[in-house]
């Protein structure tokens, strides 16, 4: 059967798999080991759908499960994940149940990643309906825990090592021959005078939305409210026994900031112009304030012709006297932790009074554009889609590559496409999805004829 006349016979099986998935509330919760009660029972719901397309499944411990078919002593691997971002309370869409509206599918996870695991699914599913001659295993790979440290790919590797040939759908087309390395740490305050403060959703997405509780009379409410309006950032106001303010951003992936608006950010540099005398308020100015790149810091000195550095605040929140907020670091792929971290240190004061405090380091991911592996993924793109001109990219976001060898990320997004990946009303367009199926099956393929 063509691909096409099979996709368009499948699709509304795609879509209810899909809406299977979405219902789940799967972000990473401790009520349950290892990733929480709604990651167990959504990893349940993907191993029955494998088995009903003729795959042969293993949960490895909750952590992940595969479902494979073919045989042969190379492993092909496709990765994606099963866990998602919190959802946040500013949908138009109810974000669990799946909703079709002018050629687009809405609800969390469709773009990131549940779309791409049921659009591998049937890819997989047509290959072996057409009785396709596998030389190869090929394992769809489903993690539960890719969000919040890819654990649940750890796990897999040490019960069933590496793969030979791999992609995991979760970035874009036509493929990410070089990912950015990740630090993690948290920026502290332990003397402010900021009463309370609280947004965010998690650390590797921007802050959408802050409240603060400030004294009364503290700074020049004119000076807040005029640098707030002239960077054209919505926030509310109220008076009481402390001065609480609101503000709105946007949302966006932290390896992408740019294409968000940070509110705690924008906050922090109100105060300082509205004339707050906070140190931690003078701290984050001096060192940070709404620069997206590090720039005060001076990381143009690792910057290379691939990539550059981008520096995220996804989480604040007072805890005690202390003012704590997240930093999510996406560094250039010729780079390293080690230098990187000399570098955001220097903020920090002989005093202590405000820090970087470093939690985690990723180093970077760099694949050669020649190897047999990388031309089989973009050739399977160009076979598909016509384009020969679009490139493979270099990204800052982190994907299941890192954790596993032989592995690149190649899709799920589309060059051109705004899917809202961890904003509010994620969504993907029936077109893509049916598209995505085209080129799984396309670079299975290729990665079988290696």
């Amino acid at each position: 059967m063509d691909i096409k006349q099979f996709i368009d016979e499948n699709l509304e099986s795609m879509k209810a798999d899909l809406a299977d998935l979405v219902s789940f509330n799967s972000v990473y919760n401790d009520d349950e080991k290892p990733f929480g009660y709604e990651n167990k029972r959504v990893l349940d719901c993907a191993i029955k759908q494998m088995e009903e397309k003729g795959l042969a499944t293993k949960n490895l411990d909750y952590y992940c499960a595969y479902g494979q078919t073919g045989e042969g002593n190379e492993t092909i691997g496709v990765l994606a994940h099963l866990d998602v971002v919190p959802a946040g309370d500013d949908w138009d869409h109810d974000p669990f149940s799946l909703t079709e509206e002018d050629g687009y599918l809405y609800g969390r996870g469709v773009s990131d990643d549940k779309g791409a695991a049921v659009a591998s699914m049937y890819a997989l599913k047509y290959l072996i309906s057409e009785g396709y001659p596998f030389k190869k295993k090929v394992r769809l790979i489903l993690g539960c825990n890719e969000e919040t440290g890819s654990l649940c790919i750890k796990h897999y590797v040490e019960k069933e090592g590496h793969i030979n040939y791999g992609f995991t759908p979760d970035a874009n087309f036509p493929g990410i021959y070089a990912e950015k390395g990740v630090i993690g740490g948290k920026i502290i305050g332990h003397n402010t005078k900021i009463i309370d403060i609280w947004g965010g959703t998690v650390s590797n997405a921007v802050c959408a939305k802050v409240n603060a509780k400030l004294p009364n009379n503290s700074f020049d409410e004119d000076k807040l409210k005029a640098f707030l309006d002239k960077n054209k950032i919505r926030y509310e106001i109220t008076k009481g026994e402390t001065f609480d303010i609101e503000v709105f951003g946007n949302a966006a992936h932290a390896s992408t900031p740019d294409l968000g608006v940070n509110a705690f950010s924008y906050l922090m540099e109100a105060l300082y112009n509205a004339g707050f005398d906070d140190s931690f308020v003078k701290w984050f100015d001096k060192y940070f304030g709404l620069t997206l790149h590090g720039e005060i810091l001076g990381f143009a000195e690792v910057q290379d012709e691939v990539t550059n550095t981008s520096i995220n605040f996804g989480v604040v929140k007072k805890e005690g006297n202390d003012i704590i907020a997240t930093l999510d670091m996406r560094f250039p792929v010729k780079s390293n932790i080690e230098a990187c971290r000399k570098l955001i240190e220097k903020c920090e004061d002989n005093t202590r009074e405000n820090e970087f405090a470093y939690e985690k380091g990723v180093e970077p991911l760099f694949y050669d554009k020649n190897l047999p592996m990388i031309k089989a993924l973009k050739n399977a793109y160009e076979n598909v889609t016509g384009d020969k001109e679009t490139e493979m990219d270099a990204i800052g976001g982190g994907t299941y590559a890192k954790s596993i060898h032989n592995c690149i990320a190649y899709g799920c997004e589309f060059i051109g496409e705004d899917n809202h990946i961890h904003d509010d009303d994620e969504r993907l367009s029936v077109d893509s999805f049916k598209k995505q199926v085209e080129l799984y099956v396309e670079a299975i393929k290729n990665l079988n004829e290696i």
